[in-house]
């Protein structure tokens, strides 16, 4: 296996930014995708120069991402209940979620909300989704095979 270094920081931003947008506005929800996405490159600057193969950036960002969004649920839910109504911000996304799914996807647990997003927002293969999820490809598809049939479920 050939491995080779890595491209600059930069071009590395330009080349997966979108994508990992994409997947945060899902994870997280439009009003804390940008703080997302900030977190996971900052997180994936800090490692950057220990990086010695390229072949697979687009999974190790996501894992990132993934993780930084499951924190960001865990620390919702033990923050306080925010109250009053929520200030409209841009919807970086061309076609969001209508209200009902997004509701419906944000009451799946971290896992199975991350591994939905993974397949069908960023039409990612299940042995990518069980990389970003550190688990295997069978584990992967469990938990997307688990949160669709809550989310089919929910959506009756």
């Amino acid at each position: 296996m050939r491995t080779q270094s890595p491209p600059p920081f930069e071009e590395f931003l330009a080349e997966h930014g979108t994508a990992v947008m994409r997947f945060l506005i899902v994870a997280v929800g439009p009003e804390h995708a940008d703080d997302a996405y900030q977190e996971t490159f900052l997180s994936a600057l800090r490692g950057y120069a220990r990086v010695r193969d390229d072949s697979r950036l687009d999974r190790w960002i996501l894992r990132i991402a993934s993780r930084t969004a499951i924190d960001h649920h865990r620390r919702r839910l033990r923050g306080p209940t925010p109250s009053g109504e929520v200030p409209d911000y841009p919807v970086h996304d061309p076609e969001p979620p209508d209200a009902g799914l997004w509701a419906a996807v944000g009451t799946l647990p971290a896992k199975q909300r991350v591994a939905v997003v993974l397949r069908h927002v960023l039409d990612r293969p299940y042995d990518e989704i069980g990389d970003v999820l550190g688990c295997s490809n069978d584990a992967a598809r469990a938990n997307v095979s688990a949160g669709l049939k809550t989310l089919r479920e929910t959506m009756r």
